[in-house]
């Protein structure tokens, strides 16, 4: 990460990875008119990425999540095990599953962009992680705030929530998913909990207001 002194006179530096020439080609166009930022080395792969920011040491890596020879998260993973300071790190994609957001952002991702947006933008998004910041796409902020909302239920619970939803007793619950009773009547406590319901009536209406499950039709 650059200081303010030293982002006046040395230009930001990046590496760019993504195994689709298309987009690496684009990617290096949009900075090749800024005094700024300079582009150091592109990679096709997840090991070779992580060779290029051992050589160049960028401020900025640009990284796409599906490459081969280990992808995004790995990659990222592996960086944040270093001892040295690693860059920071934008993910660049076309996916936008919750998933990938959150674990994106808790492997240390400072930014999670899609690939098709403005030009400007992603020049300003390279800048403001250069100097510390975090930044978001808008779509991508709003999927995460609606999760963060979201009560998180582990996937067993939700397993369990399907099943209480369809009527099933804890008895039925167990045997379907071969757990003991005991267990299935923990799981119904922590999903109430969780849903903040009193009743399994109760906790069906949350989860279908919250979208983890569907409603009934008619």
């Amino acid at each position: 990460m650059k200081s303010s002194s030293e982002s006046s006179t040395n230009p930001i530096t990046v590496v760019i990875a993504d195994d689709h020439p298309v987009v690496r080609e684009g990617l290096v166009s949009i900075f090749k008119s800024q005094s700024d930022i300079k582009v150091v080395a592109e990679a096709t792969n997840g090991e070779d990425t992580l060779v290029m920011c051992d050589q160049h040491l960028p401020d900025v890596l640009l990284l796409d999540l599906r490459m081969p020879r280990k992808d995004g998260l790995q990659v990222m993973t592996e960086l944040a095990a270093r001892t040295v300071c690693g860059p920071g790190v934008i993910v660049m994609t076309t996916y936008d599953s919750e998933d990938d957001i959150h674990r994106s952002l808790k492997t240390g991702a400072k930014g999670y962009l899609v690939k098709d947006m403005a030009p400007q933008q992603i020049r300003e998004s390279v800048r403001r992680v250069a100097a510390g910041e975090f930044v978001l796409s808008s779509n991508f902020a709003a999927k995460l705030a609606e999760s963060i909302a979201r009560p998180q239920l582990s996937k067993r619970e939700r397993q369990v929530l399907k099943y209480l939803a369809n009527g099933r007793s804890n008895k039925e619950i167990a045997q379907v998913l071969y757990i003991s009773e005991h267990t299935a009547k923990a799981h119904v406590r922590a999903i109430m909990t969780k849903l903040n319901a009193d009743s399994r009536a109760e906790v069906i209406a949350i989860a279908t207001k919250h979208g983890l499950i569907k409603a009934v039709p008619g």
